[in-house]
């Protein structure tokens, strides 16, 4: 299938795109409601400051080799806090955990389920909403990369008073030619080779000033696309242009895009194989296949290196321990 044919002029659709009338009109309903949404949306809440401002929540499994610079850089772009939920890992993940546990920065919860992701992401916003202001879904392939400013906070927080969840959208970076690579190398600077468009799957930041129902159909998937609670009603999330996400109403305003979360969804060849064998946390059969690396290896025509400029501090703190300033 040729992704091309589905793509529009800000994504590329990682899944074919439904065709025909029907699915025209209601694409076109969904876009009538985004404007219905927005009016309900005008409203300001008053802001309620917590221990943290922005906190990352992530579900991992054997991911020690990548966690000290995810961990790292993340402090760097600005996060306070990340809770970490280890599912069945049997490697030195906790050697790499210690310090970052001793200094306050990780909370760390065992979480023995099989498929049970968004399970642990409800476990977090119950557990800890009250302790920070934004919560963000990402996994551990995935770096938070701002690019209108320096911090995630400085991003989020012209949306607080309003919205309930922003989408931040992926790039998706392939190999960059690289069958294997040593694992001591820096994921954020061994791959810059990426889609020529961004994705239009993105990852939530959940605003914990506003209600969230765990049972809510419409957050089945809520890293994806996050519906909080406003009135007794669910809310739609709203992307990084402020514009209302229902269904498939992804909308975009120039393209370049203010704010992106790098996925490095395969790394080199060897590790896309590695990332495979290992099992995953949400799907009971892998359907990271042969065909579907190639689906997504072959549309890497562009580089990008808007990670780069967080670059040095990385490597400064990934150098000095802890430090990362």
């Amino acid at each position: 299938m040729d992704v091309n044919k589905k793509n529009n002029k800000y994504f590329i659709f990682d899944r074919p795109a439904p065709a025909g009338a029907k699915a025209v009109l209601k694409k076109l309903l969904s876009y009538i409601k985004s404007i219905a949404w927005n009016v309900f949306l005008l409203g300001k809440k008053e802001i309620v400051q917590k221990k943290y401002r922005v906190s990352v929540c992530a579900i991992f499994k054997n991911e020690a080799p990548y966690l000290k610079e995810w961990i790292t850089y993340h402090k760097i772009v600005g996060v306070d806090h990340l809770y970490l939920y280890n599912n069945h890992s049997d490697d030195r993940f906790l050697e790499v955990l210690k310090p970052y546990l001793e200094e306050g920065f990780v909370t760390l919860t065992e979480w023995p389920y099989q498929q049970a992701q968004m399970e642990a992401y409800k476990d977090c916003i119950r557990r800890f909403k009250d302790e920070t202001m934004w919560i963000g879904f990402i996994d551990i392939d995935e770096f938070i990369v701002p690019k209108s400013t320096d911090t995630i906070y400085s991003f989020l927080k012209p949306f607080e008073r309003k919205y309930g969840a922003v989408i931040i959208y992926w790039r998706l970076f392939g190999t960059s030619g690289h069958v294997e690579r040593s694992l001591d190398g820096l994921v954020t600077e061994d791959f810059t080779v990426c889609w020529p468009k961004y994705c239009d799957i993105g990852k939530s930041f959940y605003n914990t000033g506003f209600a969230f129902d765990a049972d809510s159909e419409k957050n089945a998937l809520l890293h994806h696309r996050f519906w909080a609670r406003k009135y007794g009603l669910d809310i739609p999330p709203v992307n990084i242009f402020g514009k209302v996400c229902i269904a498939d109403t992804n909308r975009a305003s120039c393209p370049d895009f203010p704010i992106q979360i790098n996925h490095y969804f395969t790394k080199s060849y060897q590790e896309y194989a590695m990332k495979r064998a290992k099992g995953d946390v949400f799907f009971q059969d892998n359907p990271h296949d042969e065909a579907y690396f190639y689906h997504h290896e072959m549309q890497c025509t562009v580089t990008d290196y808007s990670a780069y400029k967080y670059l040095i501090k990385l490597k400064l703190a990934m150098k000095e321990g802890l430090h990362n300033e």
